[in-house]
């Protein structure tokens, strides 16, 4: 099978590797597609804690296909099944997941591109935030997590107002139900907004999306009094400090709603599965370009660069 291997610093090739056969309790799984994720853009830079060559396929979680082979032990599945997994392998033609790391796809998605991880990841999200009808609630980072939160937010009944970047964004956060937007240029300024959509109290809810300091920082000034500031980004690049006191006086829950749990973790991508195959939620204007895995070095660079109406880049197979 072909696999991608960075082989250092924003370079990768894609190799011819041994297909691989599923042991006791895993399936392999024939992919269609993978999604790129944000968080592979650090290994992607080459940071010092960084080890080159990378595994075949590795960095690739959010992928999709059909399951091809089956190991022993493994029972309620089908050589054909269309399937969306937890697989960490997937930037690859095969991968070898786990038999309890697999969500089946209904009909009513067929043909239709499923990265199941990163939908079911803003589905586990959303329960963390407890997020009530009538609340305000404020998304720092409108790009694929945002936006799919800010659908179930404003489903959910409560007020949602949008900060981010690009303008291409507070458009999509529009598209998704957004009431208010906000460009995330100026620190104070945008507190100032907040203050004024919300008469001084601020946020009931904050998530913040994007994993760098200051918009964390601004997270930690935009939620209310006994409010809960949820951090939904990924903070890889360093440790961070944070405003203390004003967390402390403002007596809030702070919620980091990564889920590592992997039963928690497929709970969340079957309420995704259910959500896109009824119609409550459609994720495809947030699928903006496809690559073949040769190209998976220019999906990185374009994740990373957000050219345009960017949102989230999928490496299909033929």
């Amino acid at each position: 099978m072909k696999a991608a291997v960075v082989t250092g610093p924003g370079e990768m090739r894609v190799l011819d590797v041994p297909l691989p056969e599923p042991g006791p309790g895993e399936v392999r799984i024939r992919l269609e597609g993978c999604g790129v994720c944000a968080s592979n853009l650090e290994p992607w830079a080459g940071p010092d804690w960084m080890q080159f060559p990378t595994e075949p396929g590795s960095l690739g979680h959010e992928g999709w296909g059909i399951v091809d082979a089956i190991g022993e032990g493994v029972g309620g599945w089908a050589c054909g099944d269309r399937v969306t997994s937890l697989g960490h392998r997937s930037f690859a033609q095969y991968d070898l997941v786990a038999a309890e790391a697999l969500v089946r796809l209904p009909q009513e998605l067929d043909k239709l591109p499923f990265p199941g991880e990163p939908l079911g990841c803003a589905f586990n999200i959303f329960r963390r935030s407890d997020v009530q009808a009538g609340q305000t609630v404020a998304i720092i980072g409108i790009g694929f997590l945002g936006a799919v939160l800010t659908k179930l937010v404003s489903d959910a009944g409560a007020r949602v107002v949008a900060i981010s970047r690009r303008q291409e964004s507070l458009d999509l956060a529009r598209h998704y139900g957004a009431d208010q937007t906000i460009v995330m240029d100026d620190h104070y300024a945008i507190i100032e907004q907040v203050k004024a959509l919300t008469g001084d109290r601020l946020c009931d809810r904050v998530i913040e999306c994007v994993g760098k300091q200051w918009p964390l920082d601004l997270a930690g000034e935009v939620v209310g009094f006994g409010g809960k500031l949820v951090v939904a980004g990924y903070h890889q690049d360093g440790p961070r400090q944070v405003n203390m006191q004003n967390w402390n006086w403002k007596g809030i829950d702070v919620v980091n709603a990564h889920e590592r749990d992997p039963a928690v973790q497929i709970r969340g991508v079957r309420e995704a599965v259910d959500a896109v195959a009824s119609g409550r939620l459609d994720p495809a204007p947030l699928y903006s370009a496809e690559f073949p895995l040769e190209r998976l070095g220019d999906a990185l660079d374009a994740t990373r660069d957000k050219p345009g109406a960017f949102v989230k880049a999928l490496v299909t197979f033929a």
